[in-house]
C-alpha cells in the first residue's frame, strides 16, 4: 500500500524536521543543558522546546567570509597574467 501524495514530505524520508524527540534524544538534550540528575527515573521526562534557526542570507554570507583565511577573497587575489 502506497502512501498518499498529501503525507509524503519533500525530502524524501528524512527526518530532520521532525518535532518530536525519541526517550534517548531528549535524554541527551537534558544532560547537555545540564538538566538531568544521576538516578533519575526515565519515564515522565519534561517536554523539550525544539527551536528551529533561520540564518538570513546576509548572516550566511558574513559566516562564510569569517570561515575563509585574511587574504583570500578574490578582491585580495593577485591579478593573473
Amino acid at each position: 500500500m502506497s502512501l498518499h501524495p498529501s503525507l509524503r514530505r519533500a525530502g524524501g524520508k528524512g527526518g530532520a524536521s521532525r518535532n518530536v524527540l525519541k526517550r534517548y534524544e531528549r535524554l541527551h538534550q537534558l544532560m547537555s543543558r545540564g538538566l538531568w540528575t544521576e538516578g533519575r527515573s526515565i519515564f515522565g521526562l519534561p517536554k523539550i522546546k525544539q527551536e528551529r534557526v533561520k540564518v538570513k542570507k546576509a548572516a550566511a554570507k558574513e559566516a562564510v567570509a569569517a570561515e575563509q583565511p585574511a587574504g583570500t577573497t578574490p578582491e585580495a587575489a593577485p591579478p593573473a597574467s
